[in-house]
This record gives C-alpha cells, structure tokens and sequence, in this order.
C-alpha cells in the first residue's frame, strides 16, 4: 500500500514500520475491525496464539516476542484488542528492546476479570501508546480504562456508546486505527527525515 510515509521512507532507503495485529480471546474473525486493518497493508503480520481461547498473559506476551523474532528486522507498530492489550503492555515492559515503537490499545480487557492486575506493569510503558476506550465496553469500564490510559502513560479517547469495539458492536472497518498508523508512520518518517539531512551534509564535505 502506498501513502506519503511510506513513499518517503522508501527514498530513504528504509522500511516504514510495519503492522503488527495482537488479537484478544478466540481471535478476531473475518468481520473484526483487526482483520479489516491488517487487509490493509500487505506486510501488516497478525500474533496467531496457539490456543486463543485460554487467557494466559505470560504465554500471550512471550507469544508477541516470538512473533517478532521470527518475522525479522526492522520496526512495528502494534495494534492489540482487549486482552491482546494486556499482553502488549506485559510484552514491553518485559521486553525493553523490543522493536515496537508505538502501540494502539483499543478496548482493553479488565485485568481484575482475570485477577492479573498485579502482574501488569503500574508504571509508564516504555513506548508511545494511546488507548481507546468505551462508555459501554461489559470488558472494561471507561473509568478504568482511564486509569490504566493514566498509569501507562497513554494518551486516551472514548469513543461513547461503542461497547466492546468489535464486530459484535458494528466495528469492521474502523477508520480511526488507520488514522492512528498513518499517523505513527508519518512520525517514524518525521524522525528519521533530520539524520538522513545531517548525513548527507556532511558527506557532501568529504
């Protein structure tokens, strides 16, 4: 797929993060808004659990860190759902070189449901996240999602009565999670545009 941060990246030499879709339980199926994104781009890989319907938040976690080893070099852009957000947040907080550089968490699952709220990091994450919530989400209440959004450092949105932001509540595409990867590709460009200048200065001394 084309777009002006990938266009420049790619006259830069460079690729520009790719998309990395973490499900949450029984997976995302072909009407889920994740499924719509990762159609979306053609190198977007999806964290594929070996049983999707068991929530094991260290198995999930180390399941994204294989994901990521397997699929190469380079940089990502993750984008989890409801109990993928809890796994993403253990994975960078476990995983301190991880190349996620920015992370989408869209309707996080409650971690008391789980009794995992102990095991999930209380400190900022150490990448650029931002969390969208719902007004009517049964998984997660708005003012906790608040707070989780406070606690990760996350910038945060509620999108009102959208409850679960799936399929289920009318999700299949959802434009605003397009909108936040273009945006984050176009900050990756943005960061690497000033080193390729410098760069190029000097070598024109030599």
């Amino acid at each position: 797929m084309s777009t002006a941060a990938s266009a420049e990246a790619a006259a830069a030499g460079r690729r520009p993060p790719r998309i990395l879709i973490i499900p949450g339980l029984h997976d995302s199926g072909p009407a889920h808004w994740q499924t719509w994104l990762q159609g979306q781009y053609r190198d977007a890989r999806r964290v594929t659990q070996r049983d999707p319907s068991r929530p094991e938040l260290e198995r999930w976690a180390e399941r994204i860190t294989r994901t990521l080893e397997v699929a190469g070099d380079g940089e990502w852009l993750a984008v989890a759902h409801s109990f993928g957000c809890l796994a993403l947040a253990r994975h960078l907080a476990d995983q301190p070189g991880s190349p996620i550089r920015e992370a989408l968490l869209v309707a996080p699952a409650e971690p008391d449901k789980f009794g995992l709220a102990h095991a999930l990091p209380q400190h900022r994450l150490p990448r650029r996240a931002r969390l969208i919530a719902s007004s009517t989400d049964p998984w997660m209440s708005a003012a906790s999602a608040a707070r989780w959004a406070h606690r990760w450092g996350a910038s945060y949105s509620n999108l009102g009565n959208a409850g679960h932001i799936n399929a289920e509540a009318g999700f299949g595409p959802l434009p605003a999670a397009r909108s936040w990867v273009e945006a984050a590709r176009a900050r990756a460009a943005a960061e690497h545009r000033p080193r390729a200048a410098a760069f190029s200065a000097w070598a024109c001394t030599i």
